[in-house]
């Protein structure tokens, strides 16, 4: 049964560097995410890092350079020093204030063709999913279904046995905890084959294998080849989990189509780029190869038009 979140709620802030528009990272749309407008609040709920055991909620304003959170703990104790400087960090690493946004600025500025991009919206950054194990949950109910279905498919899951938060007068459900994952035996609307594979991502989040941080210090193949042993994790969806939920900024691997036909379109080429033109390509976006990739896919049709 879903728990309704009360106060207590609390109040902190992250320093921005560089050009920021929190719109524009709120409006990315991808995974469950799906706003298609924006009221000034970008409200996430989430299983806090560290055993994923505390969901929280979070309002997101931005202020200048500043974006203030108003931090919804679930019923009980509110968060200590060290809970708060946990949510500072998840949410950071969700919104890329993560790491140094003026130098990316620079980078882009550097090169005729990124700054062509980044002039579209300079202050874009990409937005992450929670963590890895919000990343691993929703590759499994996502996997062969159109991405409205695995919304629709995870908001269920979410309402029925997360915990809703009033974000900003909005009820807004965080992922079950993986204590609670392990209680679902079933869902409608998904294959009972399923059921398992979100029971072993359950466990290996217990264990701490699913923790951003963790994934991130290892060596990305190695980490990849780890999420692999993850029932129904395959090389693509390990992908979308080091890359899209550990917070890596220069991270490469081989684009998928509609970002490869982004590059493809931006820099003027005639054919279809290979692996190889495109790790030609990246040398000139380090630190940020992730991030200018991300930037590409989301960002290229709006330069074409």
């Amino acid at each position: 049964m879903t728990t309704t979140a009360v106060p207590p709620v609390q109040h902190t802030a992250l320093e921005i560097s560089g050009p920021y528009d929190l719109a524009e990272v709120a409006l990315m749309g991808f995974g469950h995410r799906d706003e298609q407008s924006f009221d000034g609040v970008m409200r996430m709920a989430f299983c806090l890092d560290g055993g994923f055991g505390t969901p929280v909620g979070v309002e997101a304003r931005q202020q200048g350079q500043r974006v203030e959170l108003t931090v919804h703990a679930p019923p009980g104790p509110a968060l200590d020093e060290v809970g708060l400087a946990a949510v500072r960090r998840q949410v950071a690493r969700v919104i890329s204030l993560d790491h140094d946004g003026a130098a990316f600025d620079r980078l882009c500025r550097a090169d005729p063709v990124l700054d062509r991009l980044h002039a579209v919206a300079p202050g874009f950054r990409p937005a992450l999913f929670y963590s890895p194990y919000e990343a691993a949950v929703w590759s499994v109910l996502s996997a062969r279904r159109a991405r409205g279905q695995g919304i629709a498919l995870r908001q269920r899951l979410c309402e029925r046995d997360g915990t809703v938060f009033d974000l900003a007068g909005v009820p807004t459900a965080a992922l079950p905890t993986p204590r609670q994952l392990l209680a679902c035996e079933s869902l409608p609307g998904l294959p009972v084959d399923r059921v398992p594979r979100l029971h072993a991502i359950a466990r290996a989040a217990q264990e701490g294998r699913l923790e951003a941080d963790r994934l991130r210090a290892m060596d990305p193949t190695e980490a990849a080849a780890e999420l692999q042993q993850l029932p129904g994790i395959g090389p693509f969806y390990s992908s979308l989990v080091l890359l899209r939920a550990c917070g890596h900024a220069d991270v490469l691997a081989p684009p998928e189509s509609h970002a490869r036909t982004a590059l493809q379109e931006l820099y003027g080429f005639d054919h279809e780029l290979s692996d190889a033109e495109v790790e030609e390509l990246a040398q000139g976006w380090r630190p940020f190869r992730t991030w200018v990739m991300v930037t590409a896919r989301a960002l290229a049709g709006r330069v074409a038009a």
